[in-house]
């Protein structure tokens, strides 16, 4: 809250400065011979200082109503209504308000203006021999001169004289002043809207995103939640199997478990984890249906060594090597043969597992390992990995991962 204030006071104290700096210029400068026939430079500035900080105040009185309103609810018609409503009622305060205190100090620049206007007016009476002729009364004057000079008089300066002789001033700027404040907190007004609209649709992305992002992060950890109970079921069921027929074996394989669930356990707590450690992984696994399949399982990898480093999702190539033993090899009396393989196409990272088998109808897209893999395809990388599983001839099943390479 303190830098969203700070914020605005020094848009408040720039607008304004620059609005002051541009009158000053114009008059002081652009305009200097003709300001320097009546002068009144000081008293110019103290009004336009005065003026500034009238703007300052009655602008900030509108932002504190507005804010109160809370408007960024509002439709558009009530917005504008608002806007109507509030540079109307602004602008008057702003002109009668600065007047009312301009006026009350020794250094007014309308007074300034009006004595001088009325000393021109006065002198302007003499040099035409008028001051000595009752030319206000009710009785007219015939000389035309006399009346174009009395006229210019009331247009040049706005003094004139009444009935009984006393001089009286006719304002003229009174509406183009509320005009010109009109104009100005239209503008201020409008940059206020502007801003906040841009600045309600900036926070509204942000928290979009960060939705997004927690409904991401939420799914992730729950396909995650999935993966390791069904890996250990697995697991457990090939332990289950040699625990009668091999004990030693079987030892052995809790110990592979062992590693497996340390190294899934680490993996859970990140997004990626590299090729090298995922294929640990997956060789644990496989030493375990190993000793489950024995001979009908055979085991064939193509990986080239640079792709080692590369981050990959954690269990990924796991659930794939799992499904191609689970659909296929565990299906056939000869058991069969599981190739895995890792290269670079292009600018990406090409993951490959293919086994002994054929799809059938269910595998191919709508078992939960498949399906998984999806998943966490689509939200790691909004689109730029592709997942297939395919037939390969007669007798084999491709499931290729294809993600960007990290260079």
């Amino acid at each position: 809250m303190g830098k969203v204030n700070v914020r605005y006071w020094l848009c408040q104290i720039i607008g304004w400065g620059i609005f002051g700096l541009i009158h000053i210029y114009f008059n002081l400068v652009v305009f200097a011979e003709q300001f320097a026939q009546h002068g009144g430079e000081n008293e110019y500035l103290i009004s336009l200082g005065i003026f500034l900080v009238s703007g300052i105040i009655s602008t900030h009185i509108l932002r504190t109503i507005i804010k109160r309103t809370n408007w960024l609810k509002f439709s558009f018609n009530k917005i504008w209504i608002i806007f109507i409503i509030g540079i109307g009622a602004t602008s008057l305060l702003l002109f009668y308000g600065g007047n009312a205190i301009e006026h009350n100090t020794a250094y007014s620049f309308d007074n300034y203006i009006q004595k001088y206007k009325l000393e021109k007016a006065k002198k302007t009476e003499t040099i035409a021999g008028l001051d000595k002729v009752t030319y206000y009364s009710n009785t007219p004057l015939k000389d035309s001169v006399n009346l174009k000079t009395i006229s210019d008089i009331k247009k040049t300066t706005g003094w004139y004289r009444n009935s009984r002789g006393e001089w009286k001033f006719e304002d003229k700027s009174e509406l183009l002043g509320i005009y010109q404040n009109l104009l100005l907190l239209a503008l201020w007004f409008l940059i206020y809207i502007v801003y906040h609209y841009v600045d309600k649709n900036r926070r509204d992305q942000i928290d979009r995103l960060k939705l997004e992002s927690t409904v991401k992060e939420l799914e992730l950890k729950t396909i995650k939640s999935h993966i390791n109970p069904h890996f250990i079921f697995n697991s457990l069921n090939s332990i289950r199997a040699l625990v009668d027929e091999n004990p030693e074996r079987a030892r052995r394989a809790i110990t592979e478990l062992s590693n497996i669930l340390r190294s899934s356990m680490q993996a859970e707590k990140a997004e990626t984890v590299t090729l090298e450690k995922e294929l640990d992984i997956v060789k644990d696994y496989l030493a375990l249906e190993h000793m489950r399949f024995e001979e009908r399982l055979k085991v064939e990898m193509d990986i080239d060594k640079d792709t080692l480093s590369q981050p990959v999702p954690p269990m990924m190539l796991q659930t794939l090597v799992e499904n191609s033993i689970k659909h296929g090899i565990s299906k056939l009396i000869n058991g069969g043969v599981v190739r895995i393989a890792a290269d670079f196409k292009g600018d990406n990272l090409e993951l490959s597992v293919q086994n002994t088998g054929q799809l059938n109808g269910k595998r191919n897209g709508d078992g939960f390992g498949i399906k998984s893999t999806q998943d966490r395809l689509n939200l790691m990388y909004q689109g730029k990995a592709h997942f297939e599983i395919k037939n390969i001839g007669t007798n084999m099943v491709e499931s290729k991962v294809t993600m960007p390479a990290t260079i």
